[in-house]
């Protein structure tokens, strides 16, 4: 029961501290807001940047494409040699055949142009799809399926991979350097904020002291009073994020410039995307408050 009231008097205490200092816990609120809005962007950009890499690892593959001439018995040779290869996943052949045949089905003007050839006379190069591991890995896999003598040339868009893998990362480095800035100077502030109270409370502390209450009694309610402060702090970015989420999904019909960047689904996506900027928030308060009670709880 002692317990209950302690608690139960520090929640008090905490809300009248913020509101005793309004203006700077304002400062620290919007901070904190700032912060975890930039939070939820990273977040979000993070996830959905490795769900796109995801998706064009699945989409994207090594085209293999043989000699003119190749036997069926080099075909296996050089199956069993591409599928022994590290990092390769499966290996699908199509002769020329199928080739010219999927070529036709796909457009009726280019059937008839393509009609005139057979098998003798078949000008397409039979190949092998190659689809890979992992995509940082694609260009090793090539280069050592290029050198084999049944194979002609290899094709798998090497410069547009290569630019795309380093712009993701690049979003990536920069959103988490911004979101560790931020935290850091929000913490600074709240911490500054809880200083200044502790200060203006300093009569209210010792009188607190002589009467035998413990320094953690004492603690407590400034620790809570960051714990409000970054609670209050992550309620706009939960509703930027979960409303704004699911307007931008839905105008881009679930994509973002092409088919194969699909987003991540806001339900319930935006859920564990809330859940975390609601746990940061209590955290970035609790550890500024913590850190200024300690430094500064010495009167």
């Amino acid at each position: 029961m002692q317990y209950v009231r302690i608690f139960g008097r520090s929640i008090r205490d905490a809300f009248k501290g913020v509101f005793r200092n309004l203006s700077l816990s304002m400062a620290s609120i919007l901070c904190t807001t700032i912060t975890l809005i930039v939070v939820a962007i990273s977040i979000v950009l993070t996830y959905n940047i490795n769900n796109f890499t995801k998706l064009i690892e699945s989409d994207m593959s090594i085209v293999v494409f043989l000699k003119k001439d190749i036997s069926k018995e080099e075909v296996t040779t050089v199956e069993n040699k591409i599928k022994e290869v590290e990092n390769v996943v499966s290996c699908t052949y199509k002769s020329k055949a199928d080739i010219l045949k999927e070529m036709m089905e796909t457009d009726s003007s280019l059937s008839s142009i393509l009609s005139q050839y057979n098998d003798e006379n078949n000008p397409l190069l039979s190949t092998f799809i190659v689809k890979v591991e992992d995509l940082k890995h694609i260009d090793d896999v090539a280069k050592k399926i290029e050198i084999y003598d049944e194979v002609e040339y290899v094709k798998y868009g090497e410069n547009a991979i290569s630019e795309l893998i380093n712009i993701f990362d690049i979003i990536r480095k920069g959103s988490i350097m911004i979101v560790v800035a931020l935290v850091l100077v929000t913490a600074f502030l709240i911490s500054n904020t809880i200083k200044i109270a502790i200060i203006a409370r300093k009569k209210e502390i010792e009188i607190m002291r002589l009467v035998g209450a413990s320094n953690l009694n004492i603690k407590i309610p400034f620790i809570f009073e960051g714990l409000i402060i970054g609670i209050i702090g992550s309620i706009i970015p939960i509703l930027v994020t979960s409303y704004g989420y699911s307007a931008i999904y839905n105008n881009f019909n679930g994509q973002l410039f092409s088919p194969i960047l699909k987003l991540i689904r806001p339900v319930p996506f935006v859920y564990y995307v809330s859940l975390a900027l609601l746990i940061v928030g209590a955290l970035v308060g609790m550890i500024g408050s913590y850190r200024a009670s300690r430094k500064y709880l010495k009167i």
